[in-house]
């Protein structure tokens, strides 16, 4: 007996309803709830919709989000923390924006803490957020401002101010201290510091107004008679001894190289309810490393101190409860400015996830390290990366993730597609890098997510990092 079913393009038959083509069915996306209908025609790759939607997933085509708070709070991961690593012109920044964006429109503020190109200008301004320029005549950062803190002292009152009072004057002492260490390419002595402390003290004490490192410069050049105490000096003599360097190296962070950007009152305060806020250094990363990094370490210092304030005020009932995320790019200019730096930031940035803070990290290889001072630093550097719960990779070459599989496992197929996202296979002018926009999100040792981020409306002009390359001529 002849079958009667239908081929798949139907009879070679005259009216039989012959087609030359069929076109495929129509692919929907949903949640099982929405689609259980249709079950058991449902696919998927197993990637959280949670978060911000970054791309599709290469091999199904779902959309892939990322949240790193969201994630903490799903339990997905352990910490906020995101590790962006990859060559340059594969789109590191591209995704960074991405996350920005869609975190600043669910409510997440955000903070660009040293901005040394700049990358994120544009779109912060889109965002509706402040820019704050810091460099020779433009915007100054006082290193002993107490900044948010200072704003959120003012409604506290009994024990809490006094906890408050001491947990700014502990900021103040750690980024000094972090500041004459990179100046003198060394950690100053313990005598210098009790000074460095008591002088301080006493100019919280004598004035209304935040100290500034002129201030100190004078009140221990003067040799207060508290300071003579404080160092142990019995007569002048001995306490110029002891101050014999450190009126130098504070000397150093008012004129030189530093002139004009560390030496008076913050000229413009980081505004608390901005949906974001970005500190631009670019116009100093032209004038080394030094004033890089002490650029960076004086960001970092207020914009966590920025989030703790808004820990403070809410806890009193003060102010909502609010998230950050805090973008640290080229995170190695500032840490190998000096021995020692690698542990000022390794305490700011080790209890975000208490603070309700997220944190992207963006470098190009983990060979970075190896400029570090020493074996110590270098360690704790490693500390970072390992910590971030999320790797966010981009191309990069086999020597690269062999240093990279230390840190996180990878598999022989995942070491294989990155490395294929990592150069151009031909000279080709014009042609698009074959690693820009895609990613690889690993998590513990879970099975790697390969995304694809596709560009849309204005994300083009906002994200775009080579203007200036397109605009010099040829």
């Amino acid at each position: 007996m002849a079958s009667l079913t239908a081929p798949a393009w139907g009879w070679r038959a005259p009216g039989a309803g012959r087609a030359a083509h069929v076109a495929p069915g129509m692919e929907y996306q949903g949640t099982t709830t929405q689609l259980c209908g249709l079950y058991p025609f449902v696919a998927g790759s197993g990637a959280p919709t949670l978060g911000i939607p970054l791309g599709r997933h290469m091999l199904w085509g779902e959309v892939v989000c990322l949240d790193p708070l969201d994630w903490v709070h799903a339990g997905l991961t352990t910490n906020p923390g995101i590790f962006v690593l990859g060559q340059p012109g594969v789109g590191k920044s591209t995704v960074v924006k991405r996350l920005i964006a869609g975190m600043a429109a669910t409510g997440t503020h955000i903070l660009i803490l040293g901005d040394t190109k700049p990358d994120y200008t544009l779109l912060v301004q889109y965002l509706g957020g402040q820019v704050v320029r810091v460099g020779r005549g433009l915007d100054r950062i006082n290193p002993l401002d107490a900044g948010p803190l200072g704003a959120a002292l003012i409604q506290m009152s009994g024990t809490d101010a006094a906890q408050l009072r001491l947990e700014i004057r502990g900021r103040r002492m750690s980024l000094l201290l972090a500041l004459c260490a990179l100046v003198r390419s060394r950690p100053i002595t313990n005598g210098e510091e009790v000074v460095l402390g008591r002088a301080v003290d006493l100019l919280t004490d004598r004035s209304p107004t935040d100290p500034t490192v002129p201030d100190v410069l004078r009140l221990i050049e003067t040799g207060d008679a508290e300071l003579h105490v404080a160092a142990r000096a019995r007569t002048d003599g001995e306490y110029r001894r002891r101050i014999d360097e450190l009126i130098p190296t504070l000397a150093l962070l008012c004129d030189g190289s530093l002139r004009g950007v560390f030496d008076g009152p913050t000229s413009t305060p980081i505004d608390l309810d901005a949906a974001a806020v970005s500190v631009d250094i670019s116009r100093v990363a032209a004038a080394g490393d030094t004033l890089v990094a002490a650029a960076m370490l004086c960001v970092w210092s207020y914009g966590h101190a920025m989030v703790d304030a808004a820990t403070v005020l809410h806890e009193h009932g003060h102010a909502p409860r609010r998230q950050y995320l805090a973008v640290m790019d080229e995170l190695w200019r500032a840490i190998r400015g000096a021995s020692g730096l690698v542990e000022h930031a390794d305490a700011l940035t080790r209890l975000n996830r208490a603070k309700g803070m997220a944190s992207v990290m963006v470098t190009h290889s983990l060979a970075d390290l190896d400029a570090l001072p020493n074996a110590e630093d270098r360690a704790k550097a490693q500390g970072f990366v390992e910590r971030a719960a999320v790797k966010l990779l981009a191309g990069l070459p086999p020597r690269e993730l062999d240093r990279v599989n230390q840190v996180v496992r990878l598999n022989t197929a995942e070491r294989e597609l990155i490395t294929s996202w990592a150069a151009p296979e031909a000279w080709l002018p014009g042609a698009a890098h074959p690693g820009r926009g895609k990613y690889l999100i690993k998590t513990g040792e879970r099975p790697g997510l390969p995304v694809a981020l596709s560009l849309v409306g204005d994300e083009w002009t906002l994200y775009d990092t080579d203007t200036a390359i397109r605009a010099h001529p040829s």
